[in-house]
This record gives structure tokens, sequence and C-alpha cells, in this order.
């Protein structure tokens, strides 16, 4: 009878020992760099942005915090810190809404961020689960709660990740095994941050982004079976909600940080759709935009840049790869353009903008194509 009880007690304590080794193994490997930057093997990065940019708080120096959607995910540490001189943290996370974003850069001022440059669009500001009980931003992994760290020290694709580190770190398999990282079943698999979430160097933009792909976009999201989507999840009242929570609160309980927010340069026919299958949602798009522009350009710490309305980009549909994503080479404008102010919302006329846009707008026509 006491050998099944021995099987039992040492399948159990090898259990144990097994589950504290694979801790063990993360704690000193720590893949995501929550207790310290990479120092026993070379620090790799995932493109699970709302996981990864836990760690990228915890472990990279900097002082400016970037936001935004997918929108602002391809643009490069490195490019925003040549040309706005600044030591900037790219945290942008595809589809995120304004419960997140304000979360994670509250995060990113409290570890020093000094400056935001936070590209906002109308989409954020939909309704969205409370930051408690968000099922896809682990709240606790940024707080560094003990539940947290138990279920990041305990887990078994962490150990696999941890173990795959320490096997990169080996001189003989540090070139294949970095080599063939992004078509492994694992998550860290970028050697530079710059490269999180951005394109490929050699990715082929003329075929990425263009005129015909901007133009079936359109047909698709006008589709009569399709079109009652674009105003999905739009409500004024709910919307403008939101952005006093979210925004303004982050903005006035931090008067030392500088934000510098952007109106995200959209195509024209994002608009033109709207108002062609969906005059309601421009309605509320363009009145919430309004008066997000009117409180925004009053904080003293507040720079408002608005880019919807500059024609030769926006016009030119071979800058995009559906109606709202443009490509690397807006990627640069915008960075010039916050660099030199050359579109800032001047407060004294906070809705200039937003009426040349408004005209553009009701003037354009399909047969312009």
């Amino acid at each position: 009878m006491r050998a099944p009880f021995t099987n039992v007690r040492r399948l159990l304590l090898a259990s144990i020992v097994g589950a504290l080794a694979a801790a063990t193994l993360t704690f000193v490997v720590d893949p995501l760099q929550l207790f310290r930057p990479s120092r026993l093997a070379a620090a790799f990065y995932s493109d699970d942005t709302r996981v990864q940019n836990a760690g990228l708080i915890r472990s990279q120096p900097f002082d400016t915090a970037f936001m935004g959607t997918s929108l602002a995910i391809h643009f490069r540490q490195s490019e925003i810190n040549r040309v706005l001189g600044v030591h900037s943290l790219k945290l942008a996370m595809t589809g995120s809404n304004s419960r997140q974003q304000a979360f994670v850069l509250a995060q990113a001022i409290d570890r020093g961020a000094r400056r935001v440059i936070w590209e906002m669009d109308d989409f954020i500001f939909v309704d969205a689960a409370d930051i408690e009980a968000d099922p896809y931003l682990s709240v606790d992994l940024y707080r560094g709660t003990a539940k947290s760290i138990a279920s990041y020290l305990f887990s078994a694709a962490m150990a696999k990740e941890s173990l795959f580190a320490l096997l990169r770190s080996i001189p003989p398999l540090r070139e294949p095994l970095t080599r063939a990282a992004p078509f492994l079943p694992i998550k860290f698999a970028l050697s530079d941050v710059d490269d999180i979430y951005a394109l490929p160097r050699d990715f082929d933009v003329a075929r990425g982004y263009n005129a015909t792909r901007t133009l079936a976009a359109f047909a698709h999201i006008t589709d009569p079976v399709r079109r009652r989507f674009l105003g999905e999840g739009y409500g004024y009242d709910a919307m403008a909600g939101h952005f006093e929570r979210d925004a303004v609160g982050l903005i006035t309980r931090h008067p030392g940080v500088t934000f510098d927010i952007y109106f995200p340069p959209y195509s024209i026919l994002q608009f033109v759709a709207m108002r062609d299958a969906s005059p309601e949602t421009l309605k509320i798009v363009t009145d919430l935009t309004a008066h997000v522009a009117r409180r925004l350009t009053q904080l003293p710490n507040v720079r408002l840049h608005d880019f919807r309305a500059i024609k030769p980009v926006t016009h030119d549909l071979d800058n995009y790869s559906d109606v709202i994503h443009h490509s690397p080479v807006v990627d640069a404008m915008v960075l010039k353009w916050l660099a030199s102010g050359e579109y800032r919302v001047d407060p004294k006329a906070p809705l200039a903008s937003l009426d040349e846009l408004r005209a553009q707008v009701e003037a354009y026509r399909m047969r312009q194509l």
C-alpha cells in the first residue's frame, strides 16, 4: 500500500521542484525585463505591445512617451529621437482605447516621462471595459502586484522564452537561433527594440500603400451591407465623457508634463465615406473633435496639432493602405510637422483646421479620382 503513496509523493515533489526551477529560470533571465534590463542573456522583444510595454517602461531609459493606435505603431524610436531630439519610448498599441492608453501613459509618467507625444483619433473614445476588468491589458503586470509576478514567474510560456533566450546566448547558437526566431513558436523574437511593430526595413512601400488598396477599402466600408459599421460604438455624450476622464484627467493630473497631441492625417476618403454612407457618424466625429480642440488648446501643458486637412497628403491616395493607415513616408512627415509646429492649432482659433477639413469633405467628389 505504501508504494502508490510513495510514487504520488515523488511525483508531487518532482512537480514542485520543476515549477520552482522554471520560476527561477524566468526570474534570472527575465525575458520581459520586469525586474531589470537583460544582462545574463541578450534582450529580445515581442510585438505583443500590451504585454511588452510593461517591461519596456521598467527597463528602458526614456524622457518621452509616444502613444497611439495602429496609426502610430510603425514609427521607429530611433527616428522619433533623431527628428524631435528626445529619448523616446514607443508605447503605441493597435486597436487601443483611451482607457488603456491613459493607464499605460500614467505608468510611463510615473517612471520619468516628462513629455508625451499622443496620436489621438476619435475611435479611441468609444465605450470600453473598465481598466480593472480589461481582458486585453493586464494592469497588475504594470503595477507589479504579487499576483502578476507569481503568474509571470510560474508561466510555462515564460519559462520556454527564458530557456530559448539562454540558448541564444551561447555563441555558436546565437546567429542561427536569432535568424530562426521569427519562425519559431516564441513571442520574444526581435533583437532590437527599434523593430517592435515596425515595418521591415526592406518593406515594399509602393506595394503596401497605393490608391488601388485605398479605393478597395473605401468600396468595402461603404458597401450597403457593411456601412452600418462606420458608426459602430459612436455616441457623442459617451465619447466626450471618455475624453474628459481619460485624456483631460491624465493631462491635468500631470501639469509638469508637456503633451504634444496630434490628430492623424486620415485620407480624405475616411470622411467622404462617413459623409456618403453614415452622415450621423460624421457629425459625431466633427462635433467631438471640435470639443476636443477647444478643451485641449485651453490647457497650458498641451500643444495640439491637426494634420487632417493637409490636402497634398490626405488627397494623395497612394499614401494609404486603406482609408486611414498612412505609409512610412507620411510617418516621416508627421515627425517633421511635430518638430516644426507648422500645423499647431492656434488656441485663439481652435476650429480653423476643422473648418477647413469640413469644407474639403463637402467639396470632394469621387469623379476626381
